[in-house]
């Protein structure tokens, strides 16, 4: 199955990309090539860019005190486990701290890198990063694999309370939505939504085999999937056969 996420509001959307990012910079990282490792650099400065956003740490923070909050207001339910409970109130807890105790803006200790700041000048211009241009970085991918890893490490531990806050509150909100399989018909699926009640993420799971591409938008008060196939060219074009898929919305 294909999972498809679709975010209601801008901070789930700011959350889902440094998810991808981060997911992206781990897979990099333990490589061996060169190539590999100067893409991680530029995952790294991306993380940096969408991290500066001024509220997004204290925003991170305040949803991890909720979700605390929400947690420990089912205490003495007796279908709730108070184990379980405990765990996932210790992560959150480790999540604050760490996240808490960062200097400034998330991925601010990377700015102060006069080496890595060089590069992030040049590295959005097309071949920017040429020897000629930055004769210190291509010394730097002449190292062996293991130095340019333990570099690599170094610089992402600054990040990972970011990347392990992301992981507990995206955890959680994926926790709480209950999937159902639903019928598109003629490729067309619509909900409308209850009232009174927030969702800040849909998803959608299809089956690979059958070459569907799901077009989602939903806000508020309704959600809409409209199931789409490539062409030989690679536009997508209406699918206007009957089909089904796993919905989950998460609030």
């Amino acid at each position: 199955m294909v999972l498809y996420e679709y975010p209601f509001n801008e901070s789930i959307r700011t959350m889902l990309r440094l998810e991808h990012l981060f997911d992206r910079l781990g897979q990099l990282a333990t490589r061996d090539t060169a190539v590999d490792h100067h893409y991680a650099i530029a995952t790294l400065f991306e993380i940096i860019e969408v991290a500066s956003r001024a509220d997004l740490k204290s925003d991170l923070l305040k949803d991890l005190e909720r979700q605390k909050s929400q947690l420990n207001s089912y205490r003495g339910n007796p279908s709730i486990s108070e184990k379980a409970l405990d765990e996932v109130i210790e992560k959150i807890d480790h999540a604050h701290t760490g996240l808490n105790e960062l200097p400034g803006k998330a991925g601010h200790a990377l700015t102060n890198n006069e080496w890595l700041m060089s590069i992030r000048s040049r590295i959005s211009i097309p071949g920017g990063t040429c020897e000629f241009d930055l004769p210190a970085y291509y010394a730097w991918q002449q190292h062996e694999p293991a130095e340019r890893r333990a570099d690599l490490a170094r610089w992402i531990a600054l990040l990972l309370p970011l990347a392990e806050a992301l992981n507990v509150l995206l955890g959680l909100l994926r926790d709480s939505g209950v999937p159902q399989r639903v019928n598109a018909i003629a490729g067309q699926f619509q909900q409308s939504l209850p009232t009174g009640r927030s969702y800040h993420l849909m998803r959608v799971r299809l089956d690979p085999t059958g070459g569907l591409v799901p077009e989602i938008t939903g806000h508020r008060l309704m959600v809409s999937v409209r199931l789409m196939r490539q062409d030989a060219e690679g536009r997508l074009r209406p699918h206007t056969s009957d089909g089904c898929f796993e919905l989950t919305l998460c609030s």
